[in-house]
């Protein structure tokens, strides 16, 4: 469906008359971002600002959206990127502004800058077309002060981890994130995080955390994420809150009700999710973590080594047991950089192409011989559909992409990165109505706003900044798939970021209005 901007000019004796905005949005159902139901009003903008909400607004303005048979709704906010190094390749940040995003919270994982003021400044001084906030990442952190040493942080360690934190909060970082799957954190005690979180909390930080494990021990994980809470008396985060590997499937029965308890005892504990049934991460989290430690030198010279080889294969053969699975058919690789030809095939696939036998034991070797050569990225397929639905309804979590900024045709990524919010209005609310267009908004809009503090944003509120989607319900949905993810969503018609038109007809206009946004 096509939306077109009509410019309207008024004789001066109006503008007396009248009040006089940059935008001003007419005839379309306000979904304001609190979960309340729908109204027709018009909504005027002016100095990137909501100035005015109303049936009948004595508003005059140079661009008119007729936003009739649309959804005008707050900008929304994907709580879980990872931006860092990926600024420059595409400023517009299309994938995001494309599914409705207007502002991304980086730093996620354990992975950041460690100098977040310097980091806020080069995001400003870039000019995206995206809002971004920024968490301080542990294990960047931690590598910051001892590398990725498989020990305990001293006691002089500690201090210098702590003022990095320290400065990193002063300096407007959202929170702490760790990342408790990847080398260092998983070195990592409980002690040593409940230390800097406690230090985040001083600043009215969140601490947000990708577990120690989602599989087989993710109700241990999950406990020690609720702790870190109560003891560091912090806000808690858990990110993208899923249930991985068949043998766990159905777990979320058990796993939800933790988070709702711990809710009820008074610890502040939200999730959050991407709408799909697979993940994506490194293929070093197929291998054991004591072969992670100390650098790519290291990795490579103990992956040599007969003794070492046999301990990854007896590893990833006991994983799949677990699984029930004979082949790494479920590992898919998104982007290997020797040999993009691998990009888009799973494991299984490469091992044959390399012209091995049909054996698991000789598909660990071909991930070895990735992992000697710098490694890859890949696509996970090992979470169910029911569990993805149950998650979803429970009405503390997110949706969160869990990506970077995309690039067209780069790698053979997850779909995630181009369609989350598109999907969860597609699939998830018109088709199956899992949950209710106003429910699915404020998850996107008002929860995360509240829980980062970002505290203009996330609502359609006179004096809010004005950060707005404008878009289809009945066409919006998700094209990238696994098979093709270069594919933008459909059915944002509009978007406005700091009260700039950014998208107008679905199509970027190139505005690059986006700022840094600081805890301060």
């Amino acid at each position: 469906m096509k939306r077109f901007l009509i410019c309207l000019f008024f004789p001066l004796s109006l503008f007396a008359q009248q009040k006089n905005c940059d935008i001003l949005i007419i005839n379309g159902k306000i979904i304001d971002g609190t979960g309340n139901n729908w109204y027709y009003a018009s909504l005027a903008i002016k100095n990137g600002k909501i100035v005015a909400i109303g049936r009948d607004l004595p508003c005059t303005a140079a661009k008119v959206i007729d936003a009739r048979g649309l959804i005008v709704a707050p900008g929304f906010i994907d709580v879980h990127t990872h931006l860092e190094g990926d600024e420059t390749r595409d400023p517009k940040a299309t994938n995001f502004i494309l599914d409705g995003v207007t502002t991304c919270i980086t730093g996620n994982c354990g992975s950041s800058e460690t100098n977040i003021g310097r980091y806020l400044r080069f995001i400003d001084s870039v000019k995206l077309s995206i809002n971004v906030a920024a968490l301080i990442g542990h294990n960047d952190v931690r590598k910051a002060v001892m590398g990725r040493a498989n020990r305990d942080a001293t006691p002089e360690e500690m201090k210098k981890m702590e003022a990095i934190v320290d400065q990193a909060m002063k300096d407007g970082a959202v929170g702490l994130s760790t990342g408790l799957i990847y080398i260092p954190g998983t070195y990592t005690k409980t002690p040593e995080i409940v230390s800097l979180a406690r230090i985040a909390a001083r600043y009215n930080g969140v601490y947000a955390s990708h577990m120690r494990d989602e599989g087989d021990s993710v109700t241990q994980a999950i406990e020690e994420a609720i702790t870190i809470g109560r003891e560091a008396k912090i806000p808690v985060e858990i990110s993208h809150f899923k249930l991985s590997g068949q043998q766990n499937w159905g777990r979320s029965r058990e796993t939800v009700p933790m988070i709702t308890a711990a809710r009820k005892e008074g610890i502040e504990v939200t999730i959050d999710q991407y709408p799909y049934t697979a993940s994506s991460t490194s293929i070093s989290t197929l291998l054991p973590d004591d072969v992670l430690a100390d650098g790519q030198d290291s990795i490579k010279a103990r992956l040599q080594r007969p003794d070492i080889r046999k301990q990854v294969t007896d590893h990833i053969i006991a994983r799949l047991k677990k699984r029930k699975l004979k082949h790494l058919s479920y590992a898919v690789v998104a982007y290997y950089a020797p040999d993009t030809s691998f990009n888009g095939k799973s494991i299984e696939q490469i091992n044959l192409a390399m012209g091995r036998k049909h054996k698991l034991k000789e598909e660990a070797k071909t991930v070895m011989d990735l992992m000697m050569n710098g490694g890859a990225s890949a696509v996970f397929h090992g979470m169910s559909e029911e569990d993805v639905k149950r998650i979803m309804q429970y009405p503390f979590n997110m949706f969160a992409s869990d990506a970077t900024i995309r690039v067209l045709n780069a790698g053979m990524p997850h779909p995630r990165g181009y369609g989350t919010n598109a999907r969860v209005l597609g699939k998830y609310v018109r088709e199956e109505k899992v949950l209710s267009l106003e429910e699915a908004i404020r998850r996107m809009t008002s929860l995360p706003a509240q829980k980062f503090q970002l505290k203009d944003r996330g609502l359609l509120r006179e004096g809010f900044a004005a950060d707005i989607v404008i878009f289809d319900e009945k066409e919006v949905a998700d094209v990238s798939t696994f098979e093709k993810p270069h594919a933008y969503s459909k059915g944002f018609v509009f978007v406005i970021v700091n009260g700039v038109l950014t998208v107008e007809n679905e199509k970027h206009t190139g505005a690059r209005a986006g700022t840094a946004l600081r805890n301060l």
